[in-house]
């Protein structure tokens, strides 16, 4: 499994150490930048998975920065901190950005590792989910032009109980013509 990578945003360098070291036990490549400019420049360059943002930052503000970065990045996971506890910087983080989590300085250690492993848990969650979807539209498609060519060939007769009935005199060469038809298929698919 790779390595995700959390890019650290704070004006202030000793914050972004201190998350740093709250992580500093989880399998995480770490960037960090100290205004919402240099971190666009690193979102640029770099694949990350989880941008954790302080809210009241010189020239642009944590919630302004994490709202573009969901438009550019919208796979990213995005997470404030704020020194303030003011709903209103709440509100614009969770309205702007689509925040993940909204951390108040100094934010716990222990709560800011689980979340972030959570957040990543569900990331590959929702991938994998995404992934299963699409081989399932594909096989349903592969099943649709196989029923499509042989109309009826995966009728299924069952009983009051849903147990399938096989009408044995029929099956042996019924299920050879579903194979062939279904090997044809995968190899046009």
């Amino acid at each position: 499994m790779n390595k995700a990578t959390i890019l650290l945003v704070d004006d202030e360098p000793n914050v972004t150490e201190a998350l740093k070291r709250a992580l500093r036990r989880e399998p995480y490549i770490f960037l960090t930048a100290t205004s919402a400019d240099a971190a666009q420049i690193i979102l640029a360059a770099n694949p990350v998975e989880v941008v954790i943002s302080d809210e009241q930052m010189p020239g642009m503000s944590g919630s302004a920065f994490l709202g573009l970065v969901r438009k550019q990045y919208p796979d990213t996971i995005r997470m404030i901190l704020s020194g303030q506890a003011s709903l209103e910087a709440a509100v614009r983080a969770i309205n702007e950005g689509e925040v993940y989590r909204f951390f108040l300085k100094p934010c716990n250690p222990t709560d800011l590792v689980f979340t972030v492993q959570q957040a990543l848990f569900h990331k590959r969650l929702e991938a994998q989910s995404r992934r299963l979807l699409r081989e399932y539209h594909r096989q349903a498609t592969l099943l649709a032009r196989v029923e499509l060519r042989s109309p009826g060939l995966m009728h299924l007769d069952t009983d009051e109980h849903g147990a399938v009935i096989v009408d044995e005199s029929d099956a042996e060469g019924n299920a050879m013509d579903l194979l062939a038809e279904i090997e044809t298929a995968m190899a046009r698919a």
